[in-house]
């Protein structure tokens, strides 16, 4: 699996089919990017200048919501999944 390092966090972003008034599934790229995803892996967390570690505020399985044109998109063992850093996560959804 991808280990992500630092303050960054790896997300499998989350997809809904969308169907017009008529009952037309629209294609996935005429649809907006999503912006909720599931944490999948969180590195360690960001080295302050001191030295310290600052952990992250996430954890695995925690569903969030993050900045519509944030992070990498990737390709791992067949999967799609995005590479973001913690800021640009907004909140947790409970």
């Amino acid at each position: 699996m991808l280990r992500p390092l630092g303050d960054r966090v790896v997300l499998k972003a989350e997809t809904e089919e969308e169907k017009t008034v008529g009952g037309i599934v629209l294609a996935s790229n005429v649809k907006e990017k999503p912006t909720t995803g599931k944490v999948i892996a969180v590195g360690e967390g960001r080295t302050l200048d001191n030295g310290e570690k600052l952990t992250p505020a996430v954890k695995e399985g925690d569903r969030v919501l993050f900045d519509k044109y944030a992070g990498n998109e990737v390709e791992y063992d067949g999967e799609k999944y995005l590479v973001v850093h913690e800021k640009d996560l907004v909140a947790v959804i409970d």
